[in-house]
C-alpha cells in the first residue's frame, strides 16, 4: 500500500494534475507543438509526454509488487543464503546482469528495460541489502573502481559520440559491464568513505524524492528558453542545468508538498510532509 502510494500515484495521477507541463515543454522542443488537433486532445499529449523521469518509479512499482509475490514463494530462503555471496560470486552476477540487458527492451520506448531493470531490483533485495557483501565490496573497492575506469574508458573511447541509451549501444558487453562493476565501485566506494550524516545531507536525504520528481522540469526550462535559442554557450547552459535541476527540485518540492491534494497526487504524501519524512 505505501508503495502505491509513494511510486504509482505520482507517476499516474500526477500526470495529470502537474506534469503535463513538463510534456508542454517537451512538446514545445519538437515538432509535437505544430500539431492542429483539439486542446482536450493536445492536454492529453502533453500528459504522456509529461511523463519524463517518471518511467523509473512506474517500473519500481511493478517490480515491489512482484517482490510480494517472490516473497510469498521463497519466504526468505534465498535472501539468507545470499548473505554468503563472495566475491566470485559477484563477478559471475556481471554475467547474468549481461544477459538480463539482452531481454525484456521495449521496441520503441528504450529506457523501459524490464530484464536488466528488474535483474539489478532484485540483486539489491536479495544481494546487495547485506551488510556482509557490502563489506566485500568496501574491502576490495579500489581493485572495482580500477575495472570500473577501465571499462568507463574503453567504451568512452569506442561509443564516444553515438546514442548509448538506445539499442544497439545498450546492449553491448562494454556497456553493461561497465554499468555493472561501475555499481560495486560505487556501492563499495561511499559504504567506504562517506558512511556518516551531516545536518546537510539529512537535509537533502530528506528532500530526494523531491528533487527526483522535479529535476527535469529544471533542466528542461534552461533547455527551452536558454540552450534552444542559444543564449549561452553550451558549457554555461550545462551549469546553469545543474543549478535549475536542484533549485526547481527543492523549491517546488517545499511549495507542493504543502498544498492539500497536490501533495498526494504529485509526490504521495498524504499527510503532513514533517510527519511522512
Amino acid at each position: 500500500k505505501s508503495r502505491t502510494n509513494k511510486l504509482l500515484v505520482p507517476c499516474t495521477i500526477g500526470l495529470f494534475v502537474f506534469h503535463f507541463i513538463q510534456g508542454y515543454l517537451n512538446m514545445s522542443l519538437s515538432i509535437a507543438e505544430e500539431l492542429k488537433v483539439p486542446p482536450a486532445i493536445k492536454y492529453l499529449i502533453m500528459v504522456l509526454s509529461g511523463q519524463g523521469v517518471l518511467w523509473y518509479i512506474q517500473m519500481l512499482w511493478l517490480f515491489s509488487m512482484a517482490l510480494l509475490l517472490i516473497r510469498k514463494i521463497e519466504k526468505d530462503r534465498l535472501w539468507h543464503i545470499c548473505t554468503k555471496t563472495s566475491l566470485p560470486v559477484l563477478i559471475l552476477l556481471s554475467l547474468l546482469f549481461f544477459g538480463a540487458g539482452q531481454v525484456g527492451n521495449t521496441p520503441i520506448i528504450c529506457v523501459y528495460r524490464f530484464g536488466l531493470y528488474f535483474v539489478a531490483f532484485l540483486l539489491g533485495y536479495f544481494v546487495f541489502s547485506h551488510d556482509e557483501v557490502i563489506n566485500i565490496l568496501k574491502k576490495y573497492f579500489w581493485i572495482l573502481l580500477v575495472i570500473a575506469l577501465a571499462l568507463g574508458i574503453a567504451f568512452c573511447i569506442i561509443y564516444f559520440g553515438k546514442n548509448y541509451g538506445d539499442k544497439p549501444v545498450n546492449r553491448t558487453p562494454l556497456f553493461l559491464f561497465y554499468g555493472y562493476f561501475g555499481s560495486l565501485a560505487m556501492l563499495g566506494g561511499f559504504a567506504k568513505y562517506f558512511d556518516f550524516e551531516t545536518k546537510i545531507t539529512k537535509w537533502m536525504n530528506a528532500h530526494s524524492f523531491g528533487l527526483y520528481i522535479f529535476h527535469y522540469l529544471g533542466i528542461s526550462v534552461v533547455a527551452y528558453f536558454i540552450a534552444a535559442p542559444k543564449l549561452l554557450p553550451p558549457v554555461a547552459v550545462y551549469a546553469l542545468s545543474l543549478v535549475s535541476a536542484f533549485t526547481f527540485g527543492y523549491v517546488l518540492f517545499e511549495i507542493i508538498s504543502r498544498i492539500p491534494f497536490f501533495r498526494w497526487a504529485v509526490l504521495g504524501i498524504k499527510k503532513n510532509k514533517k510527519k511522512e519524512e
